[in-house]
């Protein structure tokens, strides 16, 4: 017998997947190519762990710049895949229900804003491959990242805290 409700925690682990791999998605469209502010390893000319300079002012340094922003692509779009594949796995019926839960909207705010986070500290701080902008103001950059990916914890916590149990037995409205 399939259970009646889904709630929050049901959930929580694939939204926040889903989030992480949007939060990337939002990272690597935006900044790394319309913004065209930094690509993966950018800044390896000052890094903290000795990969080889590829700048991007160069056909080649683009050029493998380029493969390993498709690369971080790749593997936020599997974060994506899987965050929804675990949610149509846990979700048989009344998924519109579901996409109009705060719960879900809730979990992938905290999964973008840990994505945020991890990304933040390991790649910016941690390895210095990149950073958000380049320049000298390039720490304030990293450290507004590192708030905004507080901030979307922070507001997707509160957003699936008001969350009630999504009834998936009930038929759709239309």
């Amino acid at each position: 017998m399939t259970r009646a409700t889904i709630d929050g925690a049901d959930i929580r682990v694939p939204a926040t997947i889903l989030g992480v791999g949007l939060g990337g998605f939002v990272d690597g469209i935006l900044l790394h190519q319309v913004l065209q502010w930094h690509h993966l390893l950018s800044s390896t000319n000052t890094d903290r762990i000795g990969v080889k300079y590829y700048p991007v002012d160069t056909v080649p340094g683009l050029r493998m710049n380029t493969l390993w922003d498709g690369l971080f692509h790749t593997v936020t779009w599997v974060a994506v895949l899987t965050g929804l594949a675990l949610l149509y796995a846990r979700v048989t019926r009344s998924r519109g229900r579901l996409w109009r839960s705060p719960a879900l909207w809730g979990w992938a705010l905290v999964g973008w804003g840990l994505f945020n986070l991890v990304e933040g500290l390991v790649d910016h701080q941690i390895l210095g491959i990149h950073h958000v902008r380049t320049g000298p103001h390039q720490l304030w950059w990293d450290l507004g990242f590192l708030a905004l990916g507080v901030v979307l914890v922070l507001i997707g916590w509160a957003v699936q805290r008001r969350a009630s149990a999504v009834d998936v037995r009930a038929p759709e409205r239309r």
